[in-house]
């Protein structure tokens, strides 16, 4: 026997399906929401990676470059004890007529990348063409000498190298490194 009238059926009145939709509809919003953020936002790690990649290779470039009191071309290189005993003394400026890209006259020291910048990164080899996606990076670097900052008698003996690295809508990375001129002509 039934304790209610027994021809009233048992469901959903259309009131509270509608509520029931816009409840879903609300909280699926706010999921989709929160996962367009983290796929917009997952872009940021690779250019980070880029940028920093770049400041890397840029870093190992200059820090591979002889360190040398007089500029590698000079016949007294390997025997000038310092700048005095040079031809042609290296600084912390590129020697006249050398470029990163040229083929027959190249950076060959590391004071040549001092005040060295590029807009769009592009091959050592290559000052006309950035890399395919890289055009909007660019890099600057900056060298000093620091070795009565690190306890050295001599100034001139360690510098500290600063690549920095910028890129669209990223804040901009420094990546620092030092050399150091062990014996008087080392490379």
């Amino acid at each position: 026997m039934c304790t209610e009238p027994c021809d009233k059926k048992k469901g959903f009145t259309l009131i509270e399906l509608v509520v029931f939709i816009v409840v879903v509809s609300v909280g699926l919003a706010g999921v989709l929401a929160a996962l367009n953020m983290t796929t917009r936002n997952s872009v940021n790690p690779m250019i980070l990676k880029q940028q920093v990649a770049i400041a890397e290779s840029l870093l190992e470039e200059i820090e591979s470059k002889p360190f040398t009191y007089c500029d590698p071309d000079d016949p007294n290189v390997t025997t000038a004890t310092s700048t005095s005993g040079c031809t042609t003394a290296q600084g912390l400026s590129a020697t006249s007529g050398e470029s990163r890209y040229s083929q027959t006259v190249p950076f060959d020291n590391v004071g040549d990348y001092n005040g060295f910048t590029m807009t769009g990164i592009h091959s050592p080899t290559d000052a006309n063409n950035s890399i395919t996606r890289l055009g909007n990076y660019s890099a600057s670097i900056t060298i000093t000498q620091v070795g009565t900052a690190l306890g050295l008698a001599d100034n001139t003996a360690a510098l500290r190298i600063d690549v920095k690295v910028m890129a669209p809508t990223q804040s901009i990375i420094t990546l620092t490194g030092y050399r150091y001129r062990y014996a008087p002509n080392s490379p």
